[in-house]
């Protein structure tokens, strides 16, 4: 591990000089690609430094444990448990940071969220989900744009697909992915009883045109009336549009739009991120088991999350975690959520990086 250390900070002040020459100054595209990878050494450097640093203070404060003022050399002591204690920490900080990297952290994301069962009541769970994930998005400052929305007139939504951009957006929401329960008692129930509904989550990356190629000639277009309540302009034309991928299966629609062309754009988008999911699927379906952890498949059948309304309760079944902040969960608070899920999926690629 120590001789990989010692190659990233090499490498990492090189990039600091490449960065400085004025050759490299005037090829933008070149000095972005630089200032990235120097960037993200940049973390494993600092505390690889601190680690040497603590290191060699442990060293420093060895002859004074034998010193014959036996005050020092309690002082010695003391000192030198504590930075012992810090270099395992770094140490294992060390470990995390050299975990292969998801390829996708960087990545915008497209969040779809669907009705599944319980009818209306799903229908406005899906609604309660995707407000409390677009209050996320704002306190993280990133942009939230809706590319497909299906709802039932009723305040629900049976589908719902945005684009979420930001800075590492997948990174924070990758095990989002998978069924999302909710128990609770409808406003259309007049006998009180707990209703138990759900809906599924998918977490996709956007793709880029270098991720999937996609061959024009292996789609079908529809064009059609956009249907439900929409105003004066949404019946009268064609501007809905269907696009099917005919060697995947893949169906995807859009008509929020009242222009064909911004129809068919986000459909593309849609699409584009879902040939990208089926693509990463077969590829770890190749791959061993300990990568397939490391990387995380944030499979979309799995149960994850109970919301519980009569309790204010909000329970992750992956990891065993269970908060009575409810509320402030579904207000956006995802943090407390998030962070131990990402704590929990780390572990478990050390262990699989160590065996």
């Amino acid at each position: 591990m120590f001789q990989r250390l010692e190659g990233i900070q090499k490498r990492f002040y090189e990039l600091e000089q490449e960065l400085s020459t004025p050759e490299i100054i005037k090829d933008q595209n070149r000095f972005r690609k630089i200032a990235k990878e120097h960037s993200d050494l940049g973390e494993i450097v600092k505390v690889y430094e601190r680690f040497l640093q603590v290191e060699k203070q442990i060293e420093e404060n060895k002859p004074m444990l034998s010193d014959p003022d036996p005050e020092i050399r309690e002082l010695a002591k003391a000192e030198n448990e504590q930075l012992s204690k810090e270099a395992e920490e770094l140490k294992e900080s060390l470990k995390v940071l050299l975990l292969p990297k998801d390829p996708n952290d960087e990545k915008n994301i497209l969040l779809e969220i669907r009705a599944g069962t319980g009818g209306e009541e799903a229908a406005l769970f899906v609604a309660d989900l995707f407000r409390m994930y677009s209050r996320y998005a704002e306190k993280k400052g990133w942009k939230v744009e809706i590319l497909s929305s299906h709802d039932t007139g009723m305040g629900g939504f049976k589908e719902i697909i945005a684009l979420f951009t930001g800075d590492k957006v997948y990174s924070r929401l990758k095990y989002e992915s998978g069924t999302h329960r909710v128990q609770r008692v409808p406003e259309t129930e007049t006998q009180g009883r707990i209703h138990t509904s759900a809906v599924t989550v998918a977490v996709l990356p956007e793709a880029d045109e270098v991720d999937v190629d996609i061959n024009p000639a292996d789609l079908r277009i529809d064009v059609y009336r956009a249907s439900g309540a929409g105003g004066q302009h949404v019946n009268k034309t064609e501007s809905a549009v269907r696009i099917t991928h005919v060697p995947s299966g893949l169906v995807v629609q859009c008509q929020d739009e009242r222009s064909q062309h911004k129809n068919k754009a986000k459909a593309m988008k849609v699409l584009a991120a879902r040939l990208l999911e089926l693509k990463q699927k077969e590829q770890q379906e190749q791959q061993s088991e300990e990568r397939r952890t490391m990387v995380g498949t944030g499979d979309r059948s799995e149960r994850i999350r109970t919301y519980n309304f009569p309790q204010g309760r909000i329970t992750d079944h992956r990891i065993g975690l269970t908060l009575y902040r409810l509320e402030d969960v579904l207000q956006g608070d995802l943090d407390e959520v998030i962070e131990p899920l990402g704590t929990y999926f780390q572990a478990k690629a050390l262990a699989a990086e160590s065996s």
